[in-house]
């Protein structure tokens, strides 16, 4: 994300007498900061020696592509990270959504045998991804959803561990639109280069409305499993939408990994919506990114754009500067949270949801 700053939308008088409630774009680097969503796919320290210079400590999250042996390598790399870098890097994996034998104890005794052993290396999460609800059918042709009866094994058994699901689930109601009626630039590329996707295009997969509800399902049937929803729990086009799952699930957090843009959309429209969201939600909200490295023959780059979109993050929650971002069209101003509101969204929540001890 690339942002233009124009102004302040503040007079300096003001802002002289209520530096002690907010923090400033000087703040940045003395701040200890978490990026809850992020994956390593390197061993060459490329990624934690930026964070730790923009004091940053990282969680990596893996996903399933349905390749084994990229789930293995995704998690080797995690775990070789967070070894060398003890409590400065986490990490999450995921597991092989096998459909063989699926719906019978083998299938849910193989996959809690997999987490168990991947537990013992210090995961603090198990990620579920989106091919749950989206390409996973059973042996009927029958989409799987994250509620179905089958999965509730394995979800029995990662609470019984005091973990959270981190669950990226659905997509952003975009996904169900037109390229050319999708409200950020981000979602129309990335729809663009992954027509598979773009559920526009397959009115005979699950709608947005499926998707979203077999989440709320899960959480029903659950009411003591502690979830994080990745990408804003896939309700990133509306603050007030989310409220009310949050209101109504209260073991819910959600991240905001590449969907801040979407926030800073609404901002354009009503920035006081979207403010007072984060200070009332303040407790439930965790920064991310979504940002992913798997080495490079230009480190320098990856170091600058990962350093600048962490920069333009910290400008939109602690500055009133009034800005344009390279997703959509318009002008929006940061929402200058104060001090202790950011300090949540952006470090003790994910310890907290996370459960995790870092490295100060």
């Amino acid at each position: 994300m690339r942002i233009k700053i124009f102004f302040s939308a503040l007079p300096l008088l003001i802002l002289a007498g209520c530096n002690d409630s907010y923090y400033s774009e000087e703040d940045f680097s003395s701040v200890l900061k978490i990026d809850s969503h992020i994956h390593i796919g390197s061993d060459d320290g490329v990624f934690e020696e930026q964070a730790a210079a923009d004091n940053f400590l990282l969680i990596s999250l893996n996903v399933d592509h349905g390749d084994s042996a990229n789930i293995k390598k995704q998690f080797n790399n995690a775990v070789l990270s967070a070894e060398k870098h003890p409590g400065k890097v986490f990490f999450g994996p995921t597991f092989l959504f096998d459909t063989a034998g699926w719906g019978t104890p083998d299938w849910s005794k193989k996959i809690i045998s997999v987490l168990e052993d991947d537990l013992s290396k210090g995961a603090i999460t198990v990620k579920i991804w989106k091919n749950i609800g989206m390409t996973v059918r059973d042996r009927n042709g029958k989409f799987i959803m994250v509620d179905d009866p089958g999965l509730k094994p394995v979800i029995d058994f990662i609470k019984s561990k005091g973990i959270p699901v981190t669950g990226h689930l659905g997509e952003p109601r975009n996904c169900w639109l037109p390229l050319d009626q999708m409200t950020v630039s981000s979602d129309s590329s990335y729809f663009a280069r992954n027509p598979q996707y773009h559920m526009f295009l397959h009115p005979e997969y699950p709608s947005y409305e499926d998707q979203i509800n077999a989440r709320d399902n899960l959480l029903a049937k659950h009411p003591d499993l502690k979830f994080i929803g990745c990408h804003l729990g896939s309700l990133e086009w509306n603050v007030d939408s989310l409220a009310k799952r949050l209101d109504k699930y209260q073991n819910m957090a959600v991240d905001l990994s590449a969907r801040i843009c979407h926030l800073q959309y609404q901002s354009a429209k009503d920035r006081k919506r979207v403010r007072d969201f984060c200070i009332k939600y303040q407790d439930r909200l965790l920064y991310g990114t979504d940002e992913g490295y798997s080495g490079s023959s230009d480190p320098e780059r990856f170091r600058k754009s990962i350093h600048e979109t962490w920069s333009d993050d910290w400008k939109y929650f602690t500055s009133e500067d009034v800005m344009t971002s390279d997703k959509f069209r318009g002008k929006f101003t940061g929402l200058k949270l104060p001090k202790e509101v950011v300090d949540k969204i952006y470090s003790e929540n994910a310890i907290k949801w996370f459960n995790i001890s870092p490295s100060l």
